[in-house]
């Protein structure tokens, strides 16, 4: 069976002072970070922001990560058009939600999606939320000007 492995095709980040001072963020907010909000959220939010950014890298993982949460294969398949399916509760929606417009900001309707917010989450978990989701944007982009590329291996190791 053929599994993934990844190639830096740009550049290796090892040993770059940038990678060294965003893994404290990563493990203080990522995905094996304990947040406020539940753990299938923080997971749907990352691979939202992954999604959105086109990070394959990021998409793979959080895939993953999301099936290892036990959040249901179709709520998987179906993240990209969460706001018209009902597999997702109004608070999972209205997080989505926020997360998209921290995605690809909408300064003038922001505080729209902050005050949507409210009214599921607590400040704490909002500040938990915003921070899943800044912290994946930081890695997507990382990821991507390094060129982190997918592959398939055969049972050797080597690229199929």
């Amino acid at each position: 069976m053929s599994e993934v492995a990844y190639k830096n095709t740009r550049f290796d980040p090892e040993g770059h002072p940038f990678n060294e001072a965003a893994k404290p963020l990563a493990q203080a907010v990522g995905y094996t970070a304990e947040l406020s909000v539940e753990p299938k959220l923080a997971e749907l939010l990352r691979l939202r922001v992954s999604q959105v950014n086109g990070c394959a890298f990021c998409n793979i993982l959080h895939g993953r990560s999301a099936r290892d949460n036990q959040i249901p294969q179709a709520k998987i398949d179906d993240l990209t058009s969460y706001a018209n399916s009902e597999l997702y509760t109004e608070a999972e929606k209205t997080a989505l939600r926020y997360c998209d417009a921290l995605t690809v900001p909408n300064v003038a309707e922001f505080d729209r999606f902050h005050q949507a917010m409210t009214e599921h989450f607590s400040i704490e978990q909002i500040k938990d939320v915003a921070a899943a989701v800044i912290n994946m944007h930081l890695w997507t982009r990382w990821k991507l000007a390094q060129g982190q590329t997918p592959y398939f291996t055969d049972t050797d190791g080597a690229q199929a």
